[in-house]
């Protein structure tokens, strides 16, 4: 996989910002659920909490009470739940940018062996000829 086109792709839908945003929701909503919480008191506690509700895991372990508490992770979840629909659109943007490069570069290629046509061996004549046979409709 190759980060900087992934990079590349993250930065131009803007998905970097959305994930950034999610970030910082989630250990806000972390401190915020510590706070409403009686039964979350340290903030650890209340960053697991967010990453098992996050991650739709529910081990009960920890729990909200408070209405407060219980909105806060209806927030984080929903947010979760975009940010995944999201990523599957950013990995098939990601693939699509590889193909649409490969693509480009085939294409470059011929076209450079089109305009050094007379300079090519028969045996690279055949491979083009076969080529064009492979692709012809």
């Amino acid at each position: 996989m190759n980060l900087r086109t992934l990079w590349s792709v993250t930065k131009r839908i803007g998905f970097h910002k959305v994930l950034a945003g999610f970030a910082a929701w989630f250990f806000i909503s972390s401190l915020l659920t510590m706070l409403a919480e009686p039964g979350i008191t340290r903030y650890g506690d209340a960053v697991w909490y967010s990453f098992v509700a996050c991650t739709s895991i529910g081990f009960g372990d920890l729990v909200t009470t408070t209405f407060i508490g219980r909105l806060l992770t209806v927030i984080l979840t929903i947010y979760e739940i975009v940010i995944v629909a999201m990523f599957s659109g950013v990995v098939v943007s990601y693939y699509l940018e590889v193909v649409h490069r490969k693509e480009n570069a085939v294409i470059a290629n011929f076209l450079d062996k089109m305009e050094h046509l007379t300079e090519l061996s028969p045996e690279e004549l055949r491979e083009i000829q076969d080529k064009v046979r492979k692709y012809k409709v």
